[in-house]
This record gives structure tokens, sequence and C-alpha cells, in this order.
């Protein structure tokens, strides 16, 4: 089943890549068309998707650490975590991560960054506080599986190639409205205008639609082979089950949320959110994560 998982998530991981290469370029090849720049068009914009898109997939975790705030863990202060880390580490097989911590007094927990040996898991000061050793082990574990099943591969390709297209279409309608506001000539701000700053309106419009969708592509199956993969790495479902608890016990939403980044954390970091699970929720329900748990013998 793992196995299967891994070679799942590099083939969506993949796919993923490919369409974000291919949505890029056609936006940049029609900004550059409508530049004039006739047959150069589709030489920059093949040109400008691939560099983009190599420069995002090796500082993919950098730029995830870097919309949620997260900062080097501390060896003096965060020397239980890190113990924890190092004793799975040995179980799993697996090289160690980094661990990065991000100062919130909500709980959670993720892990990013493109394969085993380029990974960080990351903490808040609030699941460090009010969780014990066991089940900061548990969450840990959690965690170390999602990078074992390369799910991290995956989650993280979406979060940053989500925001990249958010990012691309606001230029491109912004753009638009600039090129029709300091034209000089009537003629140039006529139908093209028009059309550019239509399909960035579209772009911009669609594109939480478009980052809601991708993130779906994570399936909450995920979390549950996360979950029984935690449990062969500790052998002891009760701390994961006792940290699941904490967590649907819990009722506080972090700080600084990133729509681009919910999807990669623990538990759903926004209380509202958290409340409503229905099909587009990118986290199963914890009463039900639990139960499975329950259900291992």
């Amino acid at each position: 089943m793992i196995l299967k998982a891994v070679r799942d998530n590099k083939i969506e991981s993949y796919a993923i890549i490919l369409g974000f290469l291919f949505i890029v370029t056609l936006i940049i090849y029609f900004v550059c068309y409508y530049m004039n720049l006739g047959p150069y068009s589709i030489i920059i914009a093949l040109a400008f998707s691939s560099v983009s898109c190599l420069i995002s997939y090796y500082n993919c975790d950098k730029m995830v650490l870097a919309m949620n705030g997260a900062r080097p863990a501390n060896e003096e202060q965060d020397k239980l975590l890190s113990s924890i880390l190092d004793g799975l580490c040995i179980s799993s097989g697996l090289p160690k991560p980094k661990l990065y911590i991000i100062n919130d007094p909500s709980p959670n927990a993720f892990a990013t960054g493109r394969n085993p040996q380029n990974a960080v898991i990351c903490f808040t000061t609030g699941i460090i506080e009010k969780m014990d050793k066991y089940e900061l082990e548990g969450v840990m574990a959690h965690e170390l599986s999602h990078i074992k099943n390369y799910d991290i591969l995956l989650s993280t390709v979406i979060s940053v190639f989500a925001g990249f297209v958010v990012m691309v279409a606001d230029f491109v309608l912004r753009f638009g409205f600039f090129r029709r506001r300091h034209s000089d000539d009537d003629r140039e701000s006529g139908p093209l205008d028009a059309i550019i700053m239509i399909v960035g309106l579209i772009f911009l419009l669609l594109s939480p639609l478009f980052t809601k969708l991708i993130q779906l592509a994570v399936s909450r199956k995920r979390e549950y082979l996360a979950d029984a993969t935690a449990v062969e790495f500790t052998r002891n479902p009760k701390g994961l089950i006792s940290a699941l608890k904490k967590l649907q016990a819990d009722e506080s939403s972090m700080k600084n949320i990133s729509n681009a980044t919910a999807h990669m954390y623990i538990n759903e970091p926004d209380k509202k959110k958290r409340e409503k699970t229905d099909i587009f929720s990118t986290h199963p329900p914890l009463s039900e994560r639990i139960a499975r748990l329950e259900n291992i013998h």
C-alpha cells in the first residue's frame, strides 16, 4: 500500500507540474503576443515558465516556511522534540529532517519539502506546550509518515504553484489596466486590451477555485495512511490517538493562516472551517481518524 501511495504521489505531483507549466506558458505567451513580440512570444513564455518552475521546485520548502513565519528550532529549547525525532528516524529508516517552529499558541504541525533528503517538520509552540512526550511522538511520527509516503512533494508543489498562478493572474489583470490607461493610440487600447483584461479577470476570479481543487487532490486517504504508518513507527497508537483528541477539543485558530498551505497541517488551522466538514474539506474528521486508530490491533 505504501509503495503504491508513493508512486501515485509522484505521478500526481509531476502531472501538476506539467499543468502549471502549461497554464503559466499560456498566460505569458498571451502577454508577449499582445506586446507584439511575434515569434519570440512562445520562446519567452517557455523560458519564463520553465525557470519559474525550477526555482519553485527547488525552493518550495523555503517558500512554505516563509509563508507560515517559521524559524529554525533551537537545540537547547527544543531538545525534547529533537530527541523524539532522532528516535523515530532510527525506527523509520529516514534521514533526519530539519526541525522548525512557528510561534503560535494554536496546536498544529506539518511537514514540507520535495523528498526525504530535503524535508522539514514544523511544530507550533502551542502543540509543544499542550502535549506530552508520547503525544508529540505520535504527531512527529505522523509527519514523518507524510515524508516517507512522499505526500510532502505533492502538498508542497500544490501550495507553491497555486500561489504562483494567483500571482501571475493578478499581474495579467494589472498589466491590462496599465496598458489601457497609458496607451496613446486609441486603436491599441481597443479589442486586444479588452480581451487581455477579461482573460486576467477570469484567471483572477477562478484562481481561488483552482487552488481549492488542486488542494483536494491531496486525498483524505493520505491522512488515514499517515496515521497508520505512524503507528508502525511508534508501535503505540495511544500516543497519536491522545494527540488527535486534544486537537479535537482545542477551539483555537492559528493567527497567521495561509490558504495556500492550510491543507498541509495535521489539523485544519482555521476553527471556522474545522467545524464545517463537507466534500470540499481538505481534512478528514478527527473523529473518523481516531476511530480508525482505535480499531488497529
